[in-house]
């Protein structure tokens, strides 16, 4: 297809679809001509998922940049190739390892992943941001006055597993290793906000059905 036709099928403007290819976020298309290029379905996928990162997960363009790097990097095994294009996503700043709640989150979590038999989680806490994450989220609960600790995240954890399993289900249908990553970034960038408002509406809802509208 011609510039004009991907920019109908995708509904993005020419000159964005322009900016894109300037910085790198699309491949360049096939040179007809000196002046024309002609795109491919593999065009319109990877520019409907450049659209979502920036349009609906408010990603810089440079992260945008280094987490397709990621993606099309298809000298790393699978699970390191996901890891990355993951991580590159924005993530919570660096806890500071001197305070001391922040110490005791890092005991308490550890627990917690010995508790689930989450090995393979163990081996990557050193350079996990969804790890940090959760040692500043337990550090924040603990530091506000909450009596927070493992067992309260035992239920919460196992739900999350069962949703990682429909995750890596639905990244499975897909045929190639770049769309695999892809579906796995798209995912995180949209399925995470869907997951969070469905839990919003549990919540609405089961307190409605305990205690009512008054």
């Amino acid at each position: 297809m011609r510039l004009a036709e991907l920019s109908e099928r995708s509904g993005v403007s020419t000159a964005t679809i322009k900016y894109y290819l300037r910085e790198g976020l699309l491949a360049p298309g096939r040179q007809i001509n000196a002046t024309t290029a002609e795109y491919d379905e593999e065009h319109l996928r990877r520019l409907r998922l450049v659209r979502a990162m920036i349009q609906v997960g408010r990603i810089p363009v440079a992260t945008v940049r280094e987490v397709l790097g990621h993606v099309d990097d298809d000298s790393l095994g699978r699970t390191i190739r996901l890891g990355a294009a993951l991580w590159a996503l924005p993530q919570v700043p660096e806890p500071d390892e001197e305070d001391e709640w922040i110490r005791a989150a890092h005991e308490g979590v550890d627990e917690l992943l010995e508790t689930l038999g989450w090995s393979n989680a163990k081996l990557l806490v050193t350079i996990s941001p969804a790890y940090r994450s959760l040692v500043v989220a337990v550090a924040a609960f603990r530091r506000l006055g909450y009596d927070w600790n493992p067992e309260l995240l035992v239920s919460y954890a196992k739900l999350m597993h069962q949703a990682a399993v429909l995750d890596l289900d639905f990244v499975e249908t897909h045929p190639s290793e770049a769309e695999k990553v892809e579906t796995a970034v798209l995912g995180a960038v949209l399925v995470e906000p869907m997951l969070q408002a469905l839990h919003r509406l549990a919540q609405e809802e089961e307190s409605a059905r305990r205690y009512g509208f008054e």
